[in-house]
């Protein structure tokens, strides 16, 4: 990573924050693109289907994200390690060894917990068909667990070396790896058998070990990352360095369950509410999170610049760092809000046929909930790029306990209250969904605002 300069620092911050994030917010949509593909084919399987796949991945999801949490505290660890030294090249190398040795280690645990699906899916009350359904498509998907957790670390390893624009590159070739897989799998073409559901699973596991691949070959062939030598010795521990990752890196994996366990928990409860709520709750949640991808990737940035200018022992850019991320994101924010707002109908119509008389039940709680999706983006956005500021200053611990208080005390209790107590049934879910994202992207704000009295910054 290369400092910005510039007449003015706040300029140059924005500029360079700008350039991170375009290519990580980039890297995002496109990932979601990847997403929508498999939903497009699943969906011509029928509404079963459909909501077998929602669950299966509010499972694996849940797990896929809580793991490359854990090992994405390597990238506050690089960013840092740049910011005191510039060419840091022992330090970073073991900060990715040691995310990758994780990677393998948690991923094999993520595939055990991936084979019990249908088991678990019984348990939390799903309808046994869909259970059924959901569980083989897990016992095939589980095999992308490791390599995307791994992909995951190759990616934050690419960005915070001033490279971000391999993950949108290589991600653009996961879109067209799998929609080829589902093209050929899912309805058995080129004289490929019909899997169906399975087959959209084996797509996305070809899909997963084609980006790999990728990262792998992209940091090889570039004269900048192949000094870093990350491939080289895998074999030798570091054991400090392991630590310090999971140290940072298990109350990050946590919050991200926090928040993703509230919406994979409303998937759950929908599912008790009804098919058609299911299936159009999948529907609204994947446009939420269409637009979440965006401040997402301003939130990496910001973890990536303030934790440069937190290791360069700089609190003014610190700060300032944080603020520009935050600014940028509550700027996009009103974009989506207003889309989702006003013309539901059309943002619908990238996923579905709004007209089609099939889809009336499911499109009519999608508008519903996206109504309520509207009202909560900028706050979605708020939280998501405070939490990576914060993990920019390697404070990960306080953050984590503020997202369970607010996703599960206020939030998900209200989900079940507004949910099955009121006739709000769906959209109280929702409201309780809005609720857990105003509480912490209010309670995170609050802690950068106050991280100089509060220590997060030491002298």
């Amino acid at each position: 990573m290369t400092e910005p300069t510039g007449h003015s620092p706040l300029r140059a911050e924005l500029g360079a924050t700008l350039r991170l994030a375009a290519p990580l917010a980039a890297a995002n949509l496109l990932q979601m693109l990847v997403h929508a593909v498999d939903m497009i084919f699943v969906a011509r399987l029928g509404e079963e289907a459909l909501a077998a796949s929602s669950v299966s991945l509010a499972v694996f999801g849940l797990t896929l994200w809580c793991l490359s949490g854990l090992t994405g505290a390597s990238g506050a660890l690089i960013a840092s390690e740049l910011g005191r030294r510039a060419h840091a090249v022992r330090e970073v190398r073991r900060s990715v060894r040691m995310a990758l040795w994780l990677a393998v280690a948690t991923g094999l645990g993520g595939m055990a917990i991936s084979a019990m699906g249908e088991t678990l899916l019984l348990a939390a009350g799903q309808e046994p068909a869909v259970a059924a359904r959901a569980g083989g498509f897990m016992r095939v998907l589980m095999w992308a667990m490791i390599p995307m957790i791994a992909a995951s670390v190759l990616r934050t390893f690419v960005s915070a070396l001033g490279r971000p624009v391999f993950a949108t590159a290589i991600t653009a070739l996961a879109i067209v790896v799998n929609l080829a897989g589902n093209w050929v799998f899912v309805f058995g073409n080129l004289g490929a058998p019909a899997l169906g559901l399975e087959g959209s699973a084996l797509s996305s596991v070809l899909t997963s070990l084609a980006m790999l691949a990728a990262y792998v070959a992209a940091i090889r062939s570039d004269r900048r990352l192949r000094r870093y030598r990350i491939f080289g010795r895998w074999w030798r521990p570091e054991w400090q360095r392991l630590r310090e990752i999971v140290r940072l890196g298990t109350p990050i994996a946590l919050t991200i369950l926090a928040e993703a366990g509230l919406f994979s928990g409303a998937a759950l409860l929908m599912g008790w509410i009804g098919a058609a709520e299911l299936a159009g709750h999948a529907v609204a949640l994947q446009v939420a999170a269409l637009a979440f991808q965006v401040p997402f990737g301003i939130g990496q940035a910001a973890t990536i610049r303030v934790g440069y200018h937190f290791g360069a022992g700089d609190r003014v850019a610190a700060g300032r760092a944080g603020w520009v991320a935050l600014g940028l994101s509550l700027s996009f924010m009103l974009v989506p809000a207003a889309l989702m707002l006003f013309a539901p109908r059309f943002v619908l119509s990238l996923y579905l046929d709004p007209a089609a008389a099939h889809n009336a039940a499911l499109v009519g709680f999608a508008v519903q909930y996206m109504m309520v999706a509207a009202a909560f983006q900028l706050f979605d956005g708020a939280q998501a790029v405070m939490a990576g500021a914060l993990r920019g200053l390697q404070d990960t611990r306080v953050p984590m306990a503020m997202a369970l208080f607010g996703y599960w005390v206020v939030g998900f209790a209200i989900c079940l209250w507004l949910g099955f107590r009121t006739p709000l049934a769906g959209i109280g879910v929702w409201i309780g969904l809005a609720a857990g994202l105003v509480v912490v992207a209010a309670l995170l704000t609050w802690r950068w605002h106050r991280r100089e009295a509060l220590g997060l910054f030491p002298a």
